[in-house]
């Protein structure tokens, strides 16, 4: 595993850069040789110290993370450790992704989101559901039902804006947030 493969996404973003390299050495050590295990202790703790307390980030280690996240502000980022994410994804602040408490006290699976996915500002994510490639999530947007790919969303409950046309010249498949469409 590359521990620096989201370093060029989060260019100009010092603490995305280290988040992003310090969760890499942790899901390594994690999941790594046997002779790493004893490195998980103290790095997990120091990981949790720098992390979640000092930072405000809580992207546990056990999350399945694709190539290239870019985290933007990073701020009150709360994401379960079932989580899984697609590549090229973006996240903005103040931003929840986890499970739900069900009806019978249970709790349900948590949120796979595909690649190329831009999550606004102070978005809640839970369920489990899945977010197509290459959907735009609305800042504030709340989102418990699984949205097809290529989808715009926004509001709360979150709903389908429109779509966008993967065959058009002015959408760009392999980054949704570089699309010359309007928004609204």
């Amino acid at each position: 595993m590359e521990i620096f493969q989201d370093w060029a996404i989060n260019a100009g973003n010092p603490k995305g850069r280290m988040v992003m390299l310090l969760f890499r050495i942790a899901f390594a050590i994690r999941n790594g040789p046997k002779p790493l295990i004893i490195l998980a202790l103290p790095f997990g703790i120091f990981y949790r110290l720098a992390i979640e307390w000092i930072l405000g980030i809580e992207l546990p280690w056990k999350t399945q993370v694709g190539r290239g996240l870019r985290l933007e502000h990073g701020l009150a980022l709360v994401v379960n450790d079932k989580t899984t994410f697609g590549c090229h994804c973006l996240i903005r602040h103040s931003t929840t992704i986890g499970n739900r408490e069900l009806r019978d006290g249970t709790y349900s699976g948590a949120p796979k989101i595909g690649n190329y996915v831009h999550i606004g500002a102070n978005c809640v994510i839970l369920g489990d559901i899945t977010i197509g490639d290459h959907v735009i999530i609305g800042a504030g947007s709340v989102v418990t039902k699984n949205i097809p790919p290529f989808a715009v969303i926004a509001g709360n409950p979150a709903k389908i804006i429109r779509m966008i046309d993967p065959t058009s010249s002015t959408a760009n498949i392999n980054n949704p947030t570089k699309t010359t469409e309007p928004l609204s």
